[in-house]
């Protein structure tokens, strides 16, 4: 299963996230009853009112939520609604999955301003963040997610619309997106667009709900057969689009989808010495993959493609390396989505000839054909230290592999 949130051309806010959850499904009912049992928590505030409802959204049916509260605040620690959403949660008995969410979350928001403001994170104030809304979309979001039993399914995540403009707020006016919308996504895999509307389409408190909600970055549609679509509407109105929130829930294909960065680079001028050892360190320092390719360039010169697959956190230091270790003049970075066939990584302890080894290996499923992997480093060890071939070793390990996986 997975679920796919589509926030490109309208973006995300909280409210926004929690109406499409309850558009595809989520128990409303128990989420308004959650929230109502947390508002003890959250002093000087009260609901007055809450409820969704289905509207029309520049033509698009969809679900709002309506929501008055009776509150005077100003301000607030960042810890005070810290412990209260961790308070209602456990009030509300969810899951172990939805409380660690639901911290996280806040301690995003938290870190975010901490960052930008320089000081320490228990003496963060927040301002707009400061009102209940922020309560009742994390807590309400947490409840519909565990309700609907998203926890244990992959969420992948289009790229995030954050409008163009500026916005005012308590510190002033600024640029859009502001700094609090650019220090959550900072360290995130999820990556974010502009737009000519001139507008913040992307609130702190959805930014913060998303990075902890999403880990895969897309830029298509994953191949999918589409079960249920959700959508959650949001309070202001454009002309020119529907400020909709969008999400997909359905069986993806075999595979699983993920992004990566390939980093290229020609070398004309090295030996293979150099290039042995160059593979070597660049798996050391994180690479998934790295290929070297012979081929013919410009005036008949021989050439080395360097090829390497890494996550974008280890672009940096892999680049450094590529320079340093082969002297070249310039390397090409390209994003790639990829199709992966679903896999998991397991061990067993063996004892051979009195000796102990710990086997590693790769189980993949495809088709409902299961197969096994081996990790060549532990299949030579074993191989040098029993006295066979690596062949005679590997239809041996097999076997005792497929004996655990039956029990």
């Amino acid at each position: 299963m997975v679920l796919v949130i589509d926030p490109q051309i309208a973006g995300i806010s909280g409210d926004m996230l929690l109406c499409s959850l309850v558009d595809l499904g989520a128990d409303k009912n128990k989420i308004i009853n959650g929230v109502k049992q947390s508002e003890k928590y959250f002093s000087n505030s009260s609901i007055k009112k809450i409820d969704f409802k289905k509207i029309q959204k520049h033509g698009i049916q969809s679900t709002e939520l309506i929501l008055e509260i009776d509150e005077d605040v100003h301000e607030k620690k960042g810890s005070e609604i810290k412990k209260a959403i961790i308070d209602s949660i456990k009030a509300i008995e969810l899951s172990e999955k939805a409380k660690t969410f639901a911290e996280s979350c806040i301690d995003t928001l938290i870190l975010s301003e901490s960052k930008i403001h320089g000081v320490p994170e228990d003496s963060v104030h927040f301002h707009e963040a400061s009102s209940i809304d922020t309560l009742v979309d994390i807590v309400g979001i947490s409840i519909a997610l565990d309700d609907l039993g998203l926890f244990d399914e992959k969420i992948a995540c289009m790229p995030i619309s954050v409008g163009s403009g500026s916005v005012t707020f308590s510190h002033g006016t600024m640029s859009n997106p502001a700094s609090a919308i650019l220090e959550i996504f900072k360290n995130s895999n999820l990556i974010i667009k502009g737009n000519s509307t001139n507008e913040e389409l992307t609130t702190p408190t959805g930014a913060c709900i998303l990075v902890n909600l999403s880990k895969y970055a897309i830029e298509f549609y994953p191949s999918m057969k589409i079960d249920l679509i959700g959508y959650g509407a949001g309070q202001k109105n454009f002309d020119s689009f529907s400020n909709v929130l969008k999400i997909v829930q359905g069986t993806e294909n075999t595979f699983g989808i993920d992004s990566v960065k390939i980093l290229e680079t020609n070398v004309d001028d090295v030996s293979g010495e150099i290039l042995g050892n160059l593979i070597e360190k660049v798996m050391e320092k994180g690479a998934m993959d790295v290929s070297i390719f012979h081929g013919i360039t410009k005036k008949g010169r021989p050439t080395n493609l360097v090829s390497v697959i890494c996550n974008d956190e280890q672009v940096d230091e892999l680049i450094d390396t590529l320079v340093l270790e082969t002297g070249t003049l310039g390397i090409r970075i390209s994003e790639c989505n990829r199709f992966t066939v679903p896999r998991s990584i397991h061990n067993f302890s063996l004892t051979l000839n009195g000796k102990s080894f710990q086997v590693h290996y790769k189980k993949s499923t495809f088709k409902g054909k299961t197969d096994f992997k081996i990790e060549f480093d532990d299949l030579k060890n074993i191989s040098n230290n029993i006295d066979k071939s690596i062949k005679e070793t590997e239809s041996f390990l097999r076997k005792e592999i497929e004996k655990l996986e039956e029990l």
